[in-house]
C-alpha cells in the first residue's frame, strides 16, 4: 500500500513525512518552489523535540503514476479540489485499474470535499484535520503539535461504515505520530471542526491577527459565536448532525501547540495563504459553506457573509490584512 499524498503543503507533508519516519510507503505530489526543493533536499519537517530530514520522494502531477495498490490522499485547500480532481482523472494507473476505482481520503478542512470527490471516485473516506502546521518556506514545514503531531477521526463516505482499509489506514497514522480513530460519524466531526475554522479570516482580517482574541471589548468573541450560532442553525435546517463541542474538546485538548526552532506559530491556514501570496483562499469553503447553506435553508448567516465579502477584499488587494475592527462585522 503506497500513501500518494496530494498536495504537500503544511497538513500533507506533516502527514506524509510522519507516515515515510514510521516506514510507510510514501510519494509526496507538489508543484512550484517547494516540490523542486523536497526533490532536492529532502523534506525538511520540524516538530518541537527534532527536525528530521526526510528523503521523501517528491513528484509533479505531470511525472505522477499510479498504481493498483495506491492510496490517495486529498491535502490540497478546497478551493483546489476541482482542479485537482479534473487532473487526477487525467493519470494513468499500471494493469488499467480505472483511476475511479483507487480510494480517497478527503483530509482537509470544510465538508465539500467529500461530495465533490465521489463524482469521480467510488471509495471516498473523510478525515477530520486537527494538525497545527505551517508551510511558508519551500521545502520547509513546521509541525507545532505535542505530543502528538495531530489528532484525526477518519471514516467511509457517505454511510460511515467502517471497512478493512479504513482500519489499516488509522492503524498506519496512528503509528507514525497521527492520533488517529475510525469513526462511523467522521462528517459529524468535521462540521464540528468547521466551527471552529470559521474564525480562521479573522485572523487574517482584524487589527491584532492572530492575538485578536485577547482584545479587551469582546468584539472578536461575539463575532466568533455568532459565525458558529449562524452555522449551527444551518446545519440543523440540512438536518446535518454535529459532534457535539464537549466530546469534540475533549478528544482534541491533548494536542498542544509548542514552539519550533523557538518560533511560535503564525497562524492558522488561510493566514499562511495570505502570507503566501496565493491567489486565494479557504474562506469561501468555510463561511461560505454556512452561507451556501443558509440560502438553500432560509437562514439567515449575515456575519459569515460579512466576512466572505471582506475576505474577497483581501484577495483582490483592495484591503489590507490586519485593517478591519472586529466590531465592524457585527453591523451585518
Amino acid at each position: 500500500m503506497r500513501y500518494v499524498i496530494l498536495g504537500a503543503g503544511a497538513i500533507g507533508a506533516t502527514i506524509g513525512g510522519r507516515l515515510a519516519e514510521a516506514g510507510a510507503d510514501v510519494v509526496l505530489v507538489g508543484r512550484g518552489e517547494h516540490a523542486e526543493a523536497v526533490k532536492r533536499n529532502g523534506l525538511v519537517l520540524a516538530m518541537p523535540d527534532r527536525v528530521a530530514t526526510l528523503p521523501v520522494p517528491m513528484l509533479t502531477m505531470a511525472e505522477l503514476r499510479l498504481a493498483a495498490g495506491d492510496v490517495l490522499v486529498l491535502a490540497v485547500k478546497s478551493q483546489d479540489t476541482a482542479q485537482l480532481l479534473n487532473e487526477l482523472a487525467a493519470v494513468a494507473v499500471d494493469d488499467d485499474t480505472p483511476v475511479g476505482d483507487l480510494p480517497v481520503f478527503c483530509a482537509q478542512n470544510g465538508v465539500a470535499n467529500e461530495d465533490a470527490a465521489l463524482r469521480c471516485f467510488s471509495r471516498v473516506y473523510g478525515v477530520c484535520v486537527n494538525v497545527p502546521a505551517t508551510h511558508l518556506e519551500p521545502g520547509v514545514i513546521e509541525a507545532s503539535g505535542a505530543p502528538v503531531s495531530g489528532i484525526l477521526q477518519v471514516g467511509r463516505y457517505p454511510d460511515g461504515t467502517p471497512d478493512d482499509l479504513v482500519r489499516a489506514v488509522a492503524a498506519d497514522l496512528d503509528r507514525s505520530g497521527l492520533a488517529t480513530s475510525v469513526r462511523a460519524d467522521v462528517m459529524a466531526w468535521k462540521r464540528a471542526k468547521l466551527l471552529s475554522n470559521l474564525a480562521n479570516a479573522l485572523q487574517v482580517l482584524c487589527t491584532g491577527g492572530f492575538q485578536w482574541r485577547t482584545r479587551s471589548d469582546g468584539a472578536p468573541s461575539e463575532v466568533t459565536a455568532r459565525l458558529r450560532a449562524e452555522a449551527t442553525a444551518c446545519f440543523a435546517a440540512a438536518g446535518w448532525p454535529v459532534t457535539e463541542s464537549r466530546a469534540y474538546h475533549a478528544e482534541t485538548s491533548e494536542l498542544q501547540i509548542v514552539a519550533v526552532n523557538g518560533r511560535s506559530r503564525g497562524g492558522g491556514s488561510t493566514w499562511q495563504s495570505v502570507e503566501r501570496g496565493l491567489p486565494t483562499v479557504e474562506t469561501d469553503f468555510l463561511n461560505g459553506e454556512v452561507v451556501r447553506l443558509g440560502r438553500l435553508h432560509g437562514v439567515a448567516t449575515p456575519v459569515n457573509a460579512a466576512v466572505q465579502a471582506r475576505m474577497w477584499e483581501i484577495t483582490r488587494r483592495s484591503r489590507r490584512p490586519r485593517s478591519l475592527d472586529a466590531a465592524d462585522l457585527l453591523v451585518a
